[in-house]
């Protein structure tokens, strides 16, 4: 016979994520925060953005906290990779091909990366800290699954967010039945 405590159950939660005007916002980074959720942030291996056609890709990278990121170039241009914020200021001074040492976010926050030379290049890795966190599909939808039981505080990130601090931090108890529940974005950036 398997006892399993309840503590150990997984959980389910759905978020769905629109605008101001109730429109589906896809791209939304959604994550669960707790102590118990901070001790268990394990590093990703071969985090990755790739310089090609004078892009970022991805433009969004989501990794839990103390993971290493590779800036592989496969542009035939040199790029300046650089990020002045303060989870982590890094300079790669111009190259091509993959730096041999990868960049280590150790701290949980959101980076905004460019190039020195190509000014329309921008990206962000978008450290957490918790291993629970998903991305919302072009309906809103993010889905979280296979988290413990317990208290959480949900959170909601986008890049084109005017100002992090209206988007609410709210409390939830995930149990084993699973869970719904929105969240309203304010103050999006104008696409153009």
């Amino acid at each position: 016979m398997l006892l399993v405590s309840a503590s150990s159950q997984a959980a389910e939660l759905t978020v769905n994520v629109t605008d101001s005007q109730g429109a589906p916002v896809a791209g939304a980074v959604v994550f669960l925060e707790s102590a118990a959720a901070s001790a268990a942030v394990q590093p990703v291996t071969d985090a990755r953005i790739v310089q090609k056609n004078k892009t970022f890709v991805p433009d969004v990278l989501v990794i839990p906290r103390g993971t290493a990121v590779y800036f592989p170039n496969e542009d035939t241009v040199r790029h300046h990779v650089y990020s002045f914020s303060a989870i982590k200021p890094f300079e790669i001074k111009l190259y091509v091909g993959t730096p041999a040492a990868p960049v280590l976010f150790d701290q949980s926050g959101v980076a905004v990366l460019g190039c020195n030379i190509h000014d329309e290049m921008i990206a962000w890795v978008v450290a957490l800290d918790t291993p629970y966190y998903s991305r919302s599909n072009q309906q809103g939808e993010a889905k979280l699954t296979v988290v413990p039981e317990g208290e959480y505080t949900l959170r909601v990130w986008h890049k084109d967010l005017l100002n992090e601090q209206d988007v609410p931090k709210i409390i939830l108890t995930l149990g084993s039945t699973p869970q719904r529940t929105s969240v309203q974005l304010p103050q999006l950036a104008p696409v153009f």
